[in-house]
């Protein structure tokens, strides 16, 4: 393992304290956990979002809370879920009267701990809360199911569902209202990634699978849960094209359609690689006559040390255009 961390115990620790000392002006901690971070924003009667899940993921999840997104977020361990006691104190830091929507991706374990918090804001707390689970991820739609949601792992698609209803909220809309315009911009992304390289998390301190020099992996998750293909490294239109493919038949996305669209990197993969790849996205969306209102490229939610990247599209209505086009400023993305 070469990382330049401390003790692999504190690691999560020293991570959550230099970003409290980085953007103090805009994040603080309640309860005083470090792993319960919420927004200085503050806006009487808004409805609040707060999100969650392991850590590892930087800038998912901590980084998109702040002004025009999310107000709050619990992380775990890496790749851990919180607990329900840190995601109940989030939910009461963050209630303004409006009630508290819930996003986060689509793991058993975040589901178990989310549900519970859930549960407990509304019986001892009195603060309603909406959930809308991020399940964006082509590859783990299943061959038996291609147009289901259900079995979809929540990947770096999320950030459009964050983007949208953060604007939803900071604009006063209702919870109702919210939460429908989460659950359309949910509805209408779908993501795929491909993977070079395993990741080390501190605490086990070797990879948690391999895979070759020469190889790549089709559909890999971010926790490294298998693809859909492992074989030779291809150029990179040929990557771009098999995943691009699969994403606009998924859907489908079709002629006419306008888009957004995230190419992600998962935290070891270059920026100049992630523009050779969304100059052929671009080539390839125009051929089939989809146009492109936004691109985003950079890391958005990665894997620790992870070579490759994923593409997420968002197909827009002119309700999600507007979302999208609001303003935002948080620790880790401005618009």
């Amino acid at each position: 393992m070469k990382k330049i961390i401390n003790e692999p115990d504190n690691y999560l620790k020293e991570m959550l304290s230099g970003i409290y000392i980085a953007h103090k002006d805009m994040v603080t901690c309640t309860d005083d956990d470090l792993q319960c971070l919420v927004s200085k924003y503050k806006k009487e009667g808004k409805v609040g979002i707060a999100t969650g899940g392991g850590s590892g993921h930087l800038p998912l999840f901590l980084g998109y809370v702040g002004e025009g997104m999310l107000d709050g977020c619990c992380v775990g361990d890496v790749f851990q879920s919180p607990s329900a006691e840190q995601m109940l104190a989030v939910t009461k830091e963050i209630d303004s009267g409006a009630g508290v929507l819930y996003i986060y991706g689509n793991y058993n374990g975040d589901i178990f701990n989310f549900d519970m918090a859930a549960e407990m804001a509304d019986m001892e707390e009195d603060i309603r809360v909406e959930t809308v689970l991020g399940a964006d991820d082509v590859a783990s739609a299943g061959p038996s199911a291609p147009g289901e949601k259900s079995t979809r792992r929540g990947v770096a698609g999320i950030f459009f569902v964050f983007k949208c209803a953060g604007a939803a909220a900071d604009k006063m809309m209702d919870l109702d209202n919210v939460k429908r315009i989460a659950d359309k911009a949910n509805a209408n992304v779908r993501t795929m990634g491909v993977a070079l390289t395993p990741c080390v998390v501190p605490r086990v301190g070797k990879a948690g699978f391999s895979i070759g020099e020469d190889e790549m992996e089709i559909g890999m998750g971010i926790h490294g849960e298998t693809g859909i293909r492992r074989g030779k490294i291809e150029p990179a239109d040929q990557i771009v094209d098999e995943m691009l493919g699969q994403i606009v038949a998924d859907l489908p996305y079709e002629s006419g359609d306008e888009v957004a669209v995230l190419v992600n990197g998962l935290g070891a993969t270059t920026l100049d690689e992630q523009y050779i790849v969304t100059r052929h996205i671009d080539e390839v969306l125009s051929e089939k006559g989809i146009s492109v209102h936004r691109y985003y490229v950079g890391e958005y939610a990665t894997a620790l040390e992870m070579a490759g990247f994923s593409i997420s599209l968002l197909k827009l209505d002119d309700e999600l255009k507007e979302m999208l086009d609001s303003d935002a400023k948080t620790p880790f993305f401005r618009q």
